[in-house]
């Protein structure tokens, strides 16, 4: 039987098309790199990174000298095709992130489009991911989870998405810099999920990795003081499914509003606090 490594060669060389590799890389700890990962670096024609001078120093570590290519938002809408073409022409490409699992809140997903489309097979290497690091030790529920990436900074957006996550749930995964760590957990706790509980991973896998743990609001009060720093992933609690009828919703909505209270947090309130869904949260707190 032929190796991984002697497949993927043959690919690389002969007349068939290539295959498209989404391999992981660590996202701190060099020794979280997976032997398969590093056959397929080694034996692909060509490496597609977000920044190929980090990239670089990656794969230098670990003696791979394939050819490293740039492939970033800036880019991507150009280099696409050029790829495809070079994959239906035989070569097999691996597309890497800055650290951890390709296309999670990185670029590539174009390009794994464009290569479906072309009938071009798409094959995941997995390997480190620090959503799922964070999230096995988190120690909050992981029956249901949602992946929010990036929160918008600011406006209508932000307001938006964290309506979201107060509303949903399932435990939800945000990426926050640090710097605006303090300011997201404010915003949390002033939608209504203060009570709710969170967890911060920073650092993971590396010399400081950290965690952590209490409710929001408490977060909120232990970062406004001292700004974390390096790589932070956020993980909150769901909402506690609640049985509220109709009537309940209505009448708090309307108590909120003789306070007041702008529909925008009438909407916060009944999704934390009594457990609508958003689509009903936002009828009820427009039509009192």
């Amino acid at each position: 039987m032929s190796s991984g490594k002697e497949i993927t060669r043959r690919e690389k060389t002969g007349g068939a098309q290539g295959t498209l590799y989404l391999v992981s890389t660590p996202i701190g700890n060099l020794g979280d790199m997976t032997f398969r990962a590093v056959e397929i670096l080694n034996s692909a024609a060509l490496v597609v990174a977000e920044d190929t001078r980090h990239s670089r120093r990656l794969l230098d570590h670990f003696k791979i000298e394939t050819p490293v290519s740039s492939y970033h938002e800036h880019n991507e809408a150009k280099e696409t095709p050029r790829l495809v073409a070079r994959l239906a022409a035989g070569d097999s490409i691996a597309i890497i992130s800055d650290a951890g699992t390709p296309l999670i809140s990185d670029p590539g997903s174009r390009l794994v489009r464009a290569a479906i489309e072309a009938g071009i097979p798409v094959v995941p290497i997995p390997g480190a991911s620090s959503v799922m690091a964070a999230l096995v030790a988190s120690g909050l529920p992981l029956d249901r989870f949602a992946f929010f990436g990036f929160l918008p900074r600011k406006g209508a957006e932000r307001t938006t998405a964290i309506a979201d996550i107060v509303g949903n749930p399932a435990t939800t995964i945000v990426f926050e810099a640090a710097n605006r760590l303090a300011a997201t957990l404010k915003d949390l706790s002033a939608a209504g999920a203060g009570e709710r509980s969170a967890a911060v991973a920073r650092e993971l896998t590396k010399q400081f990795e950290e965690f952590k743990r209490g409710t929001i609001a408490e977060l909120a009060g232990l970062y406004d003081h001292a700004e974390p720093r390096g790589e932070v992933v956020l993980l909150i609690s769901g909402v506690e499914a609640r049985e509220t009828s109709p009537d309940e919703l209505n009448a708090a909505a309307r108590r909120l509003r003789d306070a007041g209270k702008e529909p925008r947090e009438v909407m916060q309130h009944l999704m934390a606090t009594l457990g609508a869904s958003r689509n009903v949260a936002y009828r009820i707190a427009h039509s009192v």
